[in-house]
């Protein structure tokens, strides 16, 4: 299939581009026409291959190695995308830290780091790259990614959803005055995904064994977990001319609906017809 160019001869900054969603991302956009990606990271090794992995005859990606945690590090990303292509139509912030703690047990060196990484650096990077498109005059977008467990979550991720819900009022905060600039915020609200990060945070804290994404996948009511390559498409319609003038938007994209209970429900199998609806 061929990708509509809307993203043709435009270049974004991509947080957490090196694997996983991000990488996802830079690849849609390299595919929808873009002539130039940065993928901020910390790993050299895994970034300077991502970033050669998406270069070809009509898109450059460059891989610019920055700690998100530090202010240092956001100002370092946003220096890049201008140093090398001199123009920013586009800010995907996928890099997220997604350590459990809970009421009981979330020490001040824990809520620092996350609201660092999650609330704070995507506030920074946005207001670099703002400056950078009021000053080249350009219709950026800026995309955050959330999480559905935002609206509450587990009681083992107090830091990581207090983190996520700041972004609720960063984006529309952002959304509101960067408009007459014709810059736009959104918001996306991924559900539990398959990436090589979820796997070894379900290890790490889960006490997760092999086979669990087939065993977590197999009570999923569309049978899998989201796959970066399927949400990727909603995130490269938001950071994309082609979702016109829609910001300050708060999108959930998740196997759930927001106030009936889990996306597994009790009853019968998944994709079983009730008795009493079923043809004769």
């Amino acid at each position: 299939m061929t990708e509509p160019q809307d993203f043709a001869g435009r270049v974004a900054l991509i947080t957490g581009g090196t694997q996983g969603l991000g990488y996802a991302v830079a690849d849609l956009l390299r595919q929808r026409g873009a002539r130039g990606l940065v993928l901020v990271g910390r790993d050299r090794s895994k970034g300077e291959a991502a970033a050669e992995s998406l270069t070809d005859d009509g898109c450059r990606a460059v891989f610019a190695a920055a700690d998100l945690y530090t202010a240092a590090g956001c100002e370092a990303a946003v220096a890049a995308v201008d140093a090398e292509f001199g123009t920013c139509h586009a800010l995907v912030n996928c890099a997220a830290k997604t350590d459990r703690a809970s009421v009981w047990d979330a020490t001040a060196e824990v809520w620092d780091a996350t609201l660092a990484l999650n609330t704070r650096a995507p506030a920074l990077l946005a207001q670099g790259v703002a400056r950078i498109m009021v000053r080249e005059a350009v219709d950026g977008t800026i995309v955050f990614i959330g999480s559905v467990s935002l609206h509450g979550g587990s009681e083992t991720l107090l830091p990581y959803v207090t983190s996520k819900m700041a972004l609720v009022a960063l984006t529309r905060n952002l959304a509101y005055s960067l408009m007459r600039h014709r810059i736009r915020v959104n918001l996306l609200n991924p559900g539990w995904m398959d990436t090589p990060a979820e796997d070894l945070i379900q290890r790490k804290w889960e006490g997760a064994t092999d086979g669990w994404l087939e065993r977590a996948e197999a009570e999923q009511p569309w049978g899998k977990l989201i796959k970066p390559t399927e949400i990727a498409r909603t995130i490269v319609h938001l950071a994309t001319p082609d979702s016109g003038m829609l910001s300050g938007a708060t999108i959930d994209w998740d196997q759930t609906v927001l106030g009936t209970g889990s996306g597994v429900r009790p009853g019968p199998e998944l994709g079983e017809i009730p008795e009493g609806l079923r043809p004769s």
